[in-house]
């Protein structure tokens, strides 16, 4: 068995959800994990704070600068290829809140850069049926637990998910 040395990377994203609980999410396109539904967010900075770091990826995604945010939900690791590189990313998950609305500003850029391929908002049973892959792939029964039980008082760390198989 081949064991794939990964190069680890700090990132966090934000759960945005509109008035009526509906999530913002990007489709991205791996060519480890192939194409998957993600929450803004990215990349950290060296040095930089998870949620400043989770605004400011966010706000280069779709040219929002007024998310309100909460409190960090969840944490968890996964794998994939980041510009032909096998990458373990550690997440940071923070509740956010904004209204329903699409991107500003000409972010083809950004969507290229990061690739974003589009993006849209999913109301909760739009997601609970949804055939495609979530990351993380637990967001439908997380965002349940979250609407019954409101956020944990402290993240709850999902630890390392393996992709499934292609």
């Amino acid at each position: 068995m081949t064991v794939t040395r990964r190069v680890p990377r700090r990132a966090a994203r934000l759960l945005v959800l509109d008035p009526e609980g509906a999530v913002f999410l990007q489709l991205h396109d791996d060519i480890e994990v192939g194409p998957h539904w993600v929450l803004p967010g990215g990349g950290l900075d060296e040095g930089e704070d998870e949620l400043a770091g989770a605004l400011r990826e966010t706000a280069e995604e779709t040219g929002w600068t007024d998310i309100a945010t909460g409190p960090p939900l969840w944490i968890w690791e996964h794998d994939y290829t980041r510009a032909g590189v096998p990458t373990r990313q550690r997440e940071v998950i923070f509740l956010a809140a904004g209204p329903r609305r699409d991107p500003v500003g000409d972010l083809a850029e950004s969507f290229a850069h990061d690739g974003i391929l589009t993006c849209r908002w999913w109301t909760p049973d739009e997601l609970a049926a949804c055939s495609e892959l979530l990351w993380p792939p637990q967001l439908v029964a997380l965002l349940a637990d979250l609407r019954r039980d409101g956020p944990p008082s402290r993240p709850l760390d999902l630890g390392h998910v393996p992709n499934p198989p292609r």
